[in-house]
């Protein structure tokens, strides 16, 4: 038996593995085959109103990108830090706080999202003037849209809409014009 010599006048090694039988990789998946397996904007939106329903503070962020920015009339959170601080906040105020969706409109991204948010006010309240109101401990039903859009399997903007006045009034609470100048 004679031993194998390589290109280059080395004795050759047996290989460990056999180039030959080596099946091809498989195709790289197609830009709509990942877009399927990536969470939908609906979906995440579904989860995200799970997650804060549960009080679930690390789901609500695990929804959203890093650079996600949040919208809402109480104000603009940009990145998870700013967006977790609004949701714990918000858990504080209203510590029993329920979104229940009512509408869902029909399209994947962005999800639009029609809801009711309930809940029972035990926490101080951050004014837009920039008062304190100490909690009431009143009942709120509001009714509200949001909209999101994903990037990514993640939300990358959620926009929140409700009537801060509806929310007000019902928790007793009285906006005093600004002073005259």
């Amino acid at each position: 038996m004679s031993a194998s010599i390589s290109p280059d006048g080395r004795p050759a090694t047996k290989r460990l593995l056999d180039l030959n039988q080596v099946s091809a990789a498989p195709p790289m998946p197609s830009a709509k085959e990942v877009a399927r397996t990536m969470p939908s904007a609906r979906e995440l939106k579904d989860r995200l109103f799970t997650a804060i329903n549960s009080h679930d503070l690390y789901d609500v962020l695990d929804c959203y990108a890093p650079n996600a920015v949040y919208v809402s009339p109480a104000g603009i959170a940009e990145g998870r830090e700013q967006i977790a601080w609004t949701y714990e906040d918000l858990c504080k105020v209203f510590p029993d706080i329920c979104y229940t969706a009512w509408y869902k409109a029909p399209c994947e991204d962005p999800a639009f999202t029609e809801y009711t948010m309930t809940g029972t006010h035990m926490g101080p309240l951050l004014l837009p003037d920039g008062r304190v109101a100490a909690p009431t401990g009143r009942r709120i039903t509001v009714r509200g849209s949001c909209a999101c859009a994903v990037e990514n399997g993640k939300i990358i903007t959620d926009r929140d809409y409700y009537d801060q006045l509806e929310l007000y009034s019902q928790l007793g609470i009285r906006l005093e014009p600004p002073p005259a100048p």
